[in-house]
Parts: structure tokens; sequence; C-alpha cells
């Protein structure tokens, strides 16, 4: 089996507060997304990855990603759905579509090799799937001025990661179909849900935060120091 991967890096990350993207925030030795890129090139099977650029990025060519031959850049678009049907239309180009794709955040770089490994062996034997942990928190339902209105069954609720990863050609007509329906994409797992099939949950890591917030970029850096 062929493996590529695509990061959507189009989004400026408006919560964190900063002029620069939240992806190119310095984090220890590097920028945030050389980070998330490195992990994915660091799995073994994995052949390249294909990320997705906002028309007017400036901080790109000053990675240490943008320089590995590895790595392709794309334009993305107007929302993250958007970002990554435009480099899975790239990789169409070059790739087969039974090749399996990773959708990772640009803003994840403490996802663990091993999770990804288990990721790709277990989501393989089926019709794909993602990383995730189960919810252990009480979960509340409020009303729209914050009043809580219920309590949420958290019995088999879970939090959603990245990777993604699923076929590369069921992906991009997936997400073509969802799209032209004005359906609401909020991951690509949503949109192969809304297309009839039923993606695998993997029990990833607590440690692969998505950098939101500031505090969210201390963290990593903890994580990636140990």
């Amino acid at each position: 089996m062929s493996f590529h991967a695509v990061v959507p890096a189009a989004g400026i990350g408006s919560r964190m507060g900063s002029d620069t993207p939240k992806q190119y925030l310095r984090l220890l030795d590097r920028m945030v997304i050389d980070w998330s890129i490195r992990a994915l090139l660091s799995q073994p099977g994995i052949e390249s990855v294909t990320v997705a650029l906002g028309k007017e990025d400036r901080y790109w060519p000053t990675t240490q990603s943008a320089a590995d031959a590895g790595v392709k850049a794309v334009a993305g678009g107007a929302e993250r759905s958007h970002s990554v049907l435009n480099a899975l239309q790239s990789l169409l180009t070059h790739a087969d579509e039974d090749d399996w794709v990773l959708v990772h955040d640009a803003a994840r770089p403490c996802v663990g090799a091993a999770d990804i490994s288990r990721l790709m062996r277990l989501a393989a034997a089926g019709t794909g799937g993602l990383l995730g942990v189960p919810v252990h928190d009480t979960m509340k339902r409020t009303d729209a001025d914050g009043n809580v209105i219920a309590t949420v069954e958290r019995n088999q609720l879970w939090h959603a990661q990245t990777p993604q990863m699923f076929p590369l050609g069921k992906l991009h007509q997936a997400l073509r179909d969802a799209l032209a329906a004005g359906v609401a994409v909020t991951d690509e797992a949503s949109a192969m849900e809304w297309s009839g099939y039923r993606p695998r949950m993997v029990e990833g890591s607590t440690s692969n935060i998505k950098i939101t917030r500031p505090a969210d970029l201390e963290l990593a850096g903890f994580y990636l120091a140990g």
C-alpha cells in the first residue's frame, strides 16, 4: 500500500492573539508546522506531504519543511475542507485513487509516531479511520445564554484528532459531494460519514493537542522536550 499526507495550513488562528499564524509560531528549535510535517515524514511508508497554503502566505519559505524534497506546497482555500480538496486534487495527478492519504492539522505538532503507525495499520483494514481519545469529563449542553439545560451521556463519545486516514479517491469524492450539497464539513471523517462510510476510531494520546490558544504552545513545548 502507498501512503501520502496532506496538511491544510491556510488558517490564521485568530484565537492565538498573534499577528503570526499559529502554524508558524516558534516552538523550541523550529516552527509548529515543521514539527507536524516531521512527524509525518518520519513515519515509514508515507511517501509525500502536500501542504495547502493561504493565498497571502509569506511565512512558508522560512520553514525547514519548505526545502524538503518530500514536501509539495499547493494553494489552499477559504475553509479547511477547500484546502484539503485542493491538496487531494493535486495528489491525484500522480498518486493512485486507491492510495491512502492521512490528513493532519498543521497545528498538531505533538502527534506520536506509535499513534500514527497504529492508525495506518488499523484504518487500512477497513474503509479508513481517525485518531481520537475517549471523553472522560462530564459533558453539559447549554442554551444560547450559557445556562446548562442537560447533562450529556459520555459513553462512546470521543474527542476527534488527526491524522484522519482514508482512500484518496473516496475522500476526494466525499468532500466534493458534501461541499456541492452545502454540507458543513468540520473534518474529513464527517465527509466520509455523510457519504455512508463508518470510519474507525483509533485511540491516540491526550498529548496530541491542537495549538489554539497561547497556553497550548507552552504545553506543546513541554511534551516535545520530554
